[in-house]
């Protein structure tokens, strides 16, 4: 989860989201020596005296800051797009799950598991005993297992909403009469945070996200003891 006054991005929990900080970190030095090189060029025309009138209409120039910008963007495109293809690639999921968004909670469905389903409601303030997190925690935690490939498959009852984990790097729109899926790996076992990224509503703030990785001997206890 987030902290108080934090400024860099939550520690990636999955291999996409360990892509998309380096991705972010290769993009930002691009932006920075981008910066350097238009301030210094801003700085050398305001303190150099320009005779020359015919520098305006040299070729040469005009081939650099054509060329240049292309081969930045390329650059910057060929990560992007093996990213794009890395998050939409979908191999032999061991698991797959159905997240449905109302308003305002999310319900899940554990396809490979009969009569698994259930509502995760908001744990009101009131509610919350020491060590839970105001307007993160619910009464129901959607429980994976550790180091396994999970399909969710993402869904709306009434209006848009958007199912988001950052730590694991998942942002993905539920939207009413469409079925949209994502694939993700947990790489280490713990307790994720996440919020609708959508404005659905009034209470829009108020139906967090949950996301409980755990080892696969307490995944199929788990799933034993909600069976039950």
């Amino acid at each position: 989860m987030a902290h108080p006054s934090q400024l860099g991005f939550q520690d990636a929990a999955s291999p996409l989201m360990e892509e998309l900080l380096y991705f972010h970190d290769h993009a930002l030095m691009v932006v920075f020596l981008i910066s350097a090189f238009v301030l210094y060029i801003i700085v050398a025309m305001i303190s150099a005296k320009l005779t020359d009138t015919l520098t305006s209409d040299s070729e040469e120039m005009e081939i650099i800051w054509t060329v240049l910008p292309a081969l930045v963007l390329t650059l910057i495109a060929l990560p992007s797009l093996r990213i794009l293809y890395l998050m939409d690639e979908i191999n032999d999921p061991h698991l797959t799950i159905k997240a449905l968004g109302h308003q305002w909670y999310w319900s899940y469905e554990y396809a490979d598991f009969d009569d698994l389903e259930f509502d995760a409601y908001m744990i009101l303030t009131q509610d919350l005993v020491p060590g839970e997190f105001r307007l993160l925690e619910t009464d129901s935690r959607m429980v994976i297992p550790f180091d396994s490939p999970i399909r969710l498959l993402i869904t709306a009852e009434d209006v848009l909403h958007s199912w988001a984990v950052p730590a694991l790097g998942l942002k993905m729109d539920a939207v009413p009469g469409r079925l949209n899926q994502t694939t993700f790996i947990s790489a280490r076992p713990g307790v994720f945070y996440g919020q609708c990224s959508e404005i659905c509503g009034a209470n829009h703030s108020f139906m967090p996200i949950v996301l409980e990785v755990v080892p696969l001997k307490d995944f199929i206890n788990w799933t034993l003891f909600m069976k039950t």
